[in-house]
């Protein structure tokens, strides 16, 4: 059983490659990218659990390995990385505003808010429902107009609803669900960064 479990893992892995690989979704995702830091616009990130640890590796990929020559990479900011804000906030103010709440001062037309989320809002907990947080910043963003992209799983969710654009990487499964959504986000944010450093180096 392992085996199998194993093996269908891998093979979805590989058949969402394909998929990705000339996606309308990836190019769209690109192209806001890429004219974000024309504009020098800042990309926001956010997540939550594992999806957290995505959104700060984006960040940081973004501001550094998109250097190409004298071009500068992105403007970044990750909204779960500054841990005494995001705990102070929390206390006080709740989790459910704590992206909305940092974003207010800051957000702007030219800026883009991705967010990371492996049911995009959908489901719920002991806590209640899942990612609300996520959902109070969307709505945020839509009212400043900024551009959200979203990396979401299963069916999405309320991210693949309020994103302009949506990395979805569907499935059913939750035996290895969670697993094969946080991986292939982190698939598909590499191809990202590859393709954003070469669309930088060749800016003139």
């Amino acid at each position: 059983m392992d085996e199998f479990k194993q093996a269908n893992y891998f093979q979805q892995v590989a058949e969402l490659s394909k998929k990705y690989a000339n996606s309308k979704e990836y190019k769209s995702t690109l192209k806001i990218l890429f004219e974000c830091w024309k504009r020098g616009g800042v990309v926001f990130t956010m997540g939550c659990g594992g999806s957290a640890s995505t959104a700060t590796h984006f960040a940081a990929d973004l501001a550094k390995t998109t250097i190409s020559g004298k071009n500068k990479g992105f403007k970044t900011v990750g909204l779960i990385d500054n841990i005494p804000l995001v705990s102070a906030w929390t206390n006080d103010k709740g989790w459910g505003t704590v992206f909305a709440g940092q974003l207010a001062p800051w957000l702007t037309k030219k800026d883009v808010l991705v967010g990371f989320s492996v049911h995009g809002g959908a489901g719920e907990g002991d806590a209640g429902p899942w990612s609300q947080n996520l959902v109070q910043a969307m709505t945020f963003a839509q009212k400043t107009g900024a551009k959200i992209i979203g990396f979401s799983g299963f069916d999405g969710g309320a991210m693949k609803k309020m994103a302009n654009v949506c990395l979805l990487v569907p499935t059913t499964s939750e035996v290895y669900g969670t697993g094969l959504v946080e991986g292939f986000h982190s698939v598909i944010a590499h191809g990202l960064i590859f393709d954003l450093k070469e669309l930088i180096k060749n800016d003139s």
